[in-house]
């Protein structure tokens, strides 16, 4: 005999067909609201926040609700005989009994007071009414393959569908009061006062990068940019460990999460595998040169350091997806699920620019990346947490004498510019140095050799852009063998 509850999880719940049964709605709601707003237009500004003409089981009733929304913008009022004008030849209210059926929705008006209750009750409806046409949509996709569409692409589709109806569902939104606006920032301060690091966000583990920021802050959006070489990935990977790590050490600790400085981590690796990715942050925890991982070339000692580092850093909430040409649409689909999940508190994208818009636009790339940050910004805000997007610069920056990166060499540079809250750039003047060694036994080559040596190991974060603070550089240590970052003395150049 079958187990009753595999039993119940299979069957549907009725046998009759989902087009055959009546679609949730309430026919006597819909007209006491309407009547309500007719007989007294502050009803419907308790409803306009969320309620909108869409929302009607009964296309009429959109119609005169749309009409009613329209008078009352202008100022004018809305009643039976006003809105009459708009339906002289109107067949729907003609079925129903023409301008008579507006004096009728007047008798059955709800009071004032009860308008924003029956609003939500049928908005309610409305977005039962599309989980339904979203789960036909999902059946009927399902049961008819397309070749060009595999099962986890209607999958992404279906969880993209429903990730826009719960943002449209959100209708508590709208204006707060300037006192609650006011009793979360004395929190978040409050909160950075107890800190000894005097952080609101997210610690980078950097010093001289926190100390500029103040940490990674929530709903920010902060586009980390440089030319290839620079080390964007690696200094990335370093502040997501480095978070990830805090966050364990906090827990661990028995410190809240609200009151840690570290977070876990979704990180989306559109270039290179999680295989790399996690070699690298073995290099740096284990201090292996990562070049000696990839060709297996330990000696005994620096295997132990591995093995140990590889058991301590797998502990660690770090979630990286790397499926390459991940659409926006997707990528935020994946990340509402991790956080829900796992309680993310930090997204990394490397890098924006493989991101796919969620449609095509032609070859308007200006307008595609602009879909994307501005994507990424509205997850930063969805989900209360910073984003971390890492950039392209454009080879401009290779045809100046002074190599050190600006806001305008961006690529797309006007919209990620415009939607990112910080902008960074990291640039290692070592790296050019290397590239330019003049002819021996010169006195450009003297030069030469004591800038190489003041730049050795040095690496300069320039924020380009921060709206919650200055501008100016941080400078950091960063070890090439290991690909890691870290604190530099001020006194002698070498880390703590």
């Amino acid at each position: 005999m079958p187990n009753s509850e595999t039993t119940s999880y299979l069957v549907p719940v009725s046998a009759e067909p989902v087009a055959e049964r009546a679609l949730p709605h309430n026919l006597e709601m819909e007209q006491a609201l309407l009547g309500a707003i007719l007989v007294n237009n502050d009803a419907a500004s308790r409803v306009s926040d969320f309620l909108g003409p869409a929302h009607f089981f009964e296309p009429l009733h959109g119609r005169i609700f749309e009409a009613c929304q329209t008078l009352i913008e202008r100022g004018q009022i809305a009643s039976p005989v006003t809105v009459k004008t708009f339906f002289e030849r109107d067949e729907g209210l003609k079925a129903v009994g023409g301008a008579q059926y507006l004096a009728r929705l007047t008798v059955a008006a709800v009071t004032v007071l009860h308008a924003a209750d029956y609003g939500r009750a049928l908005y309610d409806l409305a977005l039962r009414r599309q989980l339904i046409a979203i789960g036909e949509d999902m059946s009927v996709r399902a049961a008819e393959p397309k070749v060009e569409e595999s099962a986890a692409e209607q999958i992404e589709k279906a969880e993209a569908a429903l990730f826009r109806l719960a943002e449209d569902g959100q209708h508590e939104g709208g204006f707060k009061s300037f006192a609650a606006s006011i009793t979360a920032a004395v929190q978040n301060i409050e909160a950075a006062y107890k800190r000894d690091s005097r952080l609101t966000g997210v610690g980078t583990g950097l010093e001289a990068l926190d100390e500029k920021l103040g940490g990674l802050h929530r709903s920010d959006l902060l586009i980390l940019a440089g030319r290839p070489s620079m080390g964007k990935t690696a200094l990335a990977t370093n502040i997501a460990f480095n978070a990830a790590r805090k966050w364990k050490e906090d827990k661990d600790a028995g410190i809240a999460q609200k009151d840690s400085e570290g977070a876990a981590i979704a990180f989306f690796s559109l270039e290179m595998s999680a295989e790399q990715l996690a070699t690298r942050m073995l290099a740096e925890a284990a201090e292996v040169p990562s070049e000696n991982l990839r060709r297996g070339s330990l000696n005994e000692n620096e295997f132990r350091r591995l093995a140990r580092a590889a058991q301590r850093i797998a502990e660690i909430d770090f979630f990286i997806d790397d499926t390459p040409a991940l659409s926006i649409a997707a990528l935020r689909t994946r990340a509402r699920r991790l956080k829900r999940q796992h309680g993310i508190g930090l997204v990394v994208v490397d890098y924006l620019q493989l991101v796919r818009p969620s449609a095509t636009k032609g070859d308007n790339r200006v307008q595609e990346v602009s879909e994307i940050t501005q994507g990424l910004k509205a997850l930063a805000k969805d989900l209360d947490v910073p984003v971390l997007a890492l950039s392209q610069l454009s080879r401009s920056v290779e045809q100046r004498e002074d190599k050190r990166p600006q806001l305008s060499d961006l690529r797309e540079s006007g919209s990620i510019e415009q939607d990112a809250d910080v902008v960074m750039f990291v640039f290692r003047e070592e790296y050019y140095l290397e590239r330019s060694e003049p002819s021996p036994d010169t006195e450009k080559h003297s030069k030469w050799m004591a800038d190489c040596e003041r730049a050795q190991g040095i690496a300069e974060v320039i924020l380009g852009k921060q709206r919650h603070g200055p501008t100016g550089t941080a400078r950091l240590h960063f070890n090439k063998e290991t690909t890691k970052f870290g604190n530099l003395s001020t006194r002698d150049h070498y880390p703590d």
